[in-house]
């Protein structure tokens, strides 16, 4: 059976905003997701066992009851589709791939059609039937393209290098000590990583000079190390991981004075490395 809304409920639902309006917000949000920044392709394929590129066969809209925790203005797709290349992982898979995805709602509130659209998909092979993957999220699904597989290829050459810079987990300490002039000083900041490594940065200040700074992804303390290039992997692990402040509790300096340097020196570090900017959630 189905009631008709009265006119105060039709204003309410103008109000608050109805399906068109959610679906509006959703479009934007995934198209925004889409574009994806450099940081956005390393969040997904360092999570990520396999990654593919396929073309849309088939899909099929899951009812509500079958797809819980859908975001508002989205619905949870079966996709069947075509292998085209696996662009990264060692686990064989076959010709067909199956999956689900999290896509926006259009604004009449019905699924996109994506028939024969190629994508990129960031996944792991859960333990079931040969060809289902796993999203490592809802939405980890781009549309492919020439340059955005360009773009990716070398990121995920960077992460399966042998040297390949690890996570940073935390601060250990830092210290900063003054010359023996006025204006000159050293600044340390020992990062502990994932594989129980270290991660030293160095801030050297000299009279009459600009600040310098470096890391080292090593524990050695480097007077001559660099700063990473941005939109690398060495910048990603500390653009987009190094917490805002220098926690107190690491900041090793016994006066004042040396514990302001090491907090302005680390600052001038988030300053040079700049923001890490991410489309995706």
């Amino acid at each position: 059976m189905r009631y008709k809304l009265g006119k105060y409920a039709v204003v309410l639902l103008a109000l608050i905003g109805g399906p068109s309006a959610f679906s509006a917000a959703a479009a934007q949000e995934y198209n925004q997701m889409q574009i994806a920044t450099y940081a956005d392709l390393v969040d997904l394929a360092d999570e990520a066992d396999l990654v593919v590129r396929a073309q849309i066969r088939k899909q099929a809209e899951l009812e509500p009851e079958r797809a819980p925790n859908v975001r508002p203005g989205f619905t949870r797709l079966y996709i069947e589709a075509e292998t085209a290349a696996l662009i990264s992982g060692s686990v064989p898979i076959g010709e067909s791939l199956r999956y689900l995805v999290d896509v926006p709602l259009d604004a009449k509130g019905r699924a996109p059609k994506l028939r024969k659209q190629e994508v990129l998909l960031f996944a792991r092979t859960p333990a079931a039937r040969r060809g289902d993957i796993q999203l490592i999220n809802p939405t980890a699904q781009l549309a492919w393209s020439p340059a955005l597989e360009a773009q990716l290829r070398p990121i995920l050459a960077e992460l399966a290098a042998s040297q390949a810079k690890p996570a940073i987990t935390d601060i250990r300490d830092a210290l900063s000590i003054a010359g023996n002039l006025a204006g000159e000083s050293e600044t340390q900041i020992f990062l502990s990583t994932v594989n129980d490594g270290l991660v030293s940065l160095t801030v050297i200040r000299r009279p009459g000079q600009a600040p310098m700074w470096g890391v080292s992804w090593s524990d050695i303390v480097d007077q001559a190390a660099r700063p990473p290039q941005k939109n690398t992997l060495e910048w990603y692990r500390l653009a987009c991981f190094l917490p805002a402040t220098l926690p107190p509790s690491a900041n090793l300096a016994s006066d004042s004075q040396s514990k302001m340097r090491a907090e302005d020196d680390y600052r001038f570090i988030l300053e040079r490395l700049g923001p890490c900017p991410r489309n995706r959630a």
